[in-house]
């Protein structure tokens, strides 16, 4: 059944497979015992901010999908957005596993979009690749309404999101997800993503189960098997002389960042600006727990106030 929603047309959603296996909950039970003083972070709210949640963003054609917009307190706001994409091996986790840090952006100042997106139990890459790269083009035509610049939307991410910020970041320019205008952002921002999955030190990991790895999931199949697809969906591979600037923070977890070197380098040879930081002695998920959270707001909002304004382009509907 289909419904008439101002504009947009709600569908009706059939039951579908969900993973729930990845929790902030489940996570701190695995870390407390290893990581002294990790401590899950007190939400505070400051009066003058806002929430939107779940305002559809598209319609597959069996469900919609739906952003929650986080705004800062008017005085303070920024000009610049940020969408950030939640993590959860490409098949579980939730936009609500960035609500602490997306409280901490907005009151730094920034417009903060978390959206959902289809994970592999329902469709396999690309779909969440072209529900992301859909979300930003979504972003970019109401930014107005949100009182941002079109052209100053950042793309961030997680683990798995942090690969699918990354890889829509440098390919989108060159329209692989969509019409390139749309799908292009200001900056790139990858918390412990995979930035390419054909390294031997990624493969020892995404590839190990074979066609049961999160990785061969989502891409369809393993290493061995769909080659063309693990190369297609490394980030690596795209970065040019349209990259946006990057900010890399790392757990110090070397296997979470693959690729990195590969990337700057490349953004080196194209005089992009980047920067890298890891943490020392930090779980693979710091961004959910203090006392990291806290740095990785600094770290962001430090990396997105040193960028330069770029030249205003008109946003294609």
């Amino acid at each position: 059944m289909m419904i008439a929603t101002g504009g947009m047309i709600a569908v009706a959603s059939a039951a579908r497979e969900v993973d729930d296996s990845y929790t902030i909950g489940q996570r701190f039970e695995q870390y407390r015992n290893s990581y002294p003083g990790i401590a899950w972070p007190a939400v505070s709210w400051r009066e003058g901010q806002s929430v939107l949640f779940d305002r559809p963003y598209k319609t597959t054609g069996t469900r919609d999908l739906h952003i929650d917009i986080f705004r800062p307190v008017l005085a303070k706001a920024k000009r610049q957005g940020i969408i950030l994409v939640h993590g959860g091996a490409w098949r579980a986790g939730n936009k609500s596993h960035f609500y602490a840090l997306a409280n901490l952006l907005v009151q730094r100042g920034y417009t903060v979009f978390l959206p959902e997106f289809r994970l592999s139990p329902e469709a396999a890459y690309p779909a969440g690749m072209t529900d992301i790269a859909d979300a930003l083009a979504w972003a970019r035509q109401h930014a107005a309404e949100y009182g941002i610049d079109a052209d100053r939307i950042a793309l961030g991410g997680a683990s798995s999101g942090g690969q699918m910020a990354s890889l829509l970041a440098y390919a989108g320019p060159s329209g692989v997800f969509g019409p390139a205008p749309d799908r292009r952002a200001n900056a790139l921002i990858d918390l412990d993503g995979v930035l390419d999955f054909t390294t031997p030190q990624a493969l020892r990991f995404e590839n190990a189960a074979g066609d049961t790895s999160p990785a061969a999931r989502w891409l369809g199949g393993s290493y061995d098997k769909a080659p063309g697809k693990w190369r297609e969906a490394s980030a690596a591979t795209y970065v040019g002389p349209d990259a946006p600037p990057t900010l890399i923070l790392s757990s110090g977890i070397p296997r979470f960042t693959e690729g990195k070197d590969k990337v700057l380098a490349a953004l080196d040879r194209h005089g992009i600006p980047h920067r890298w930081f890891a943490f020392q002695n930090a779980p693979h998920d710091f961004w959910l727990f203090d006392p990291w959270l806290s740095r990785t707001a600094d770290e962001m909002d430090a990396f997105l106030r040193d960028l330069r304004p770029v030249p205003s382009r008109r946003v294609t509907k």
